[in-house]
């Protein structure tokens, strides 16, 4: 198993920077979003290269850190279909380079029709959305291939893949051995659903068998009513229970803090391990 953090939840800015955060944390891995903490790379086509993908990758290979997922997450239901095809270009360079980066796989949330929000909309759960989901990941799926890289695909509860099951529908309707799956437990819930988490894990681990590269770890608490994110071991779920079925599930599970941040990082680090060894 190994413990990871987005990189820009670091707290700081670089590949040096990020490396010396992880080594001084007890951190084992990273998952990779350099536009989020490299300056010099922003989120545009072009911008990344293979000189700087290199010093990137060479960076975390000389530091130790192992890289285990490269974000690129971008909405392929936006209506602005110019920003679409800008995130695509994106998404395949990052996909080009994924080898120099020192990661073969490029991942990314499925999308919404509230665009920059991200959240909840009726048009999400329509078979269009499906298809337009199913149509852009096959194009960069076939783009991945041509370059020897994987993409992960990864849903959400106010996402147009909204459930384990409409994300298998996605995955099999892109039907490409180099697709691999991202799950995330807390992305599912919702409201209606928070108390069956467990029978959403079960599920998800049941469909994705062999193909999950990736757990976001997370917890949550109900606020008037809504379920609301917080540091993994603060809130509701039943950490034991999920480790063991994560460990039986793949032992050596890449388990990703998204969101943890700040004075967090180290007691959320240690709690996920210590009870990870414990089940």
């Amino acid at each position: 198993m190994q413990i990871a953090f987005r990189t820009h939840d670091l707290g700081v800015k670089g590949a040096q920077g990020a490396v010396e955060k992880v080594n001084s944390c007890g951190i084992d891995a990273v998952q990779l979003v350099a536009y989020k903490f490299i300056d010099e790379i922003p989120y545009k086509p072009g911008a990344l290269n293979a000189e700087n993908a290199k010093a990137v990758g060479d960076a975390f290979k000389s530091g130790g850190v192992n890289i285990g997922l490269i974000g690129a997450y971008f909405n392929p239901v936006h209506s602005n279909k110019e920003k679409v095809a800008a995130c695509k270009a994106i998404f395949k360079d990052y996909l080009k380079y994924s080898s120099l980066l020192g990661c073969p796989i490029v991942g990314s949330e499925t999308g919404s029709f509230n665009d920059d929000k991200w959240t909840y909309n009726p048009l999400n759960r329509t078979q269009d959305a499906l298809n337009t989901v199913i149509e852009t990941f096959t194009e960069l799926a076939d783009y991945a291939k041509s370059v020897g890289a994987y993409i992960g695909m990864e849903g959400a509860a106010g996402h147009v893949c909204w459930k384990p099951s409409v994300l298998k529908k996605a995955v099999d309707g892109v039907n490409r051995e180099n697709v691999k799956v991202i799950f995330d437990l807390y992305n599912y819930l919702d409201s209606t659903n928070y108390e069956n988490y467990m029978d959403i894990l079960d599920e998800g681990l049941k469909l994705f068998a062999g193909k999950i590269v990736v757990f976001h770890m997370k917890d949550f608490v109900v606020e008037e009513g809504k379920v609301k994110q917080v540091p993994p071991g603060k809130g509701r779920f039943d950490y034991p229970a999920i480790l063991k079925k994560i460990k039986a599930y793949d032992k050596d599970a890449i388990l990703v803090l998204e969101g943890t941040t700040g004075e967090d990082v180290i007691p959320c680090t240690q709690f996920v391990r210590r009870t990870w060894e414990e089940v």
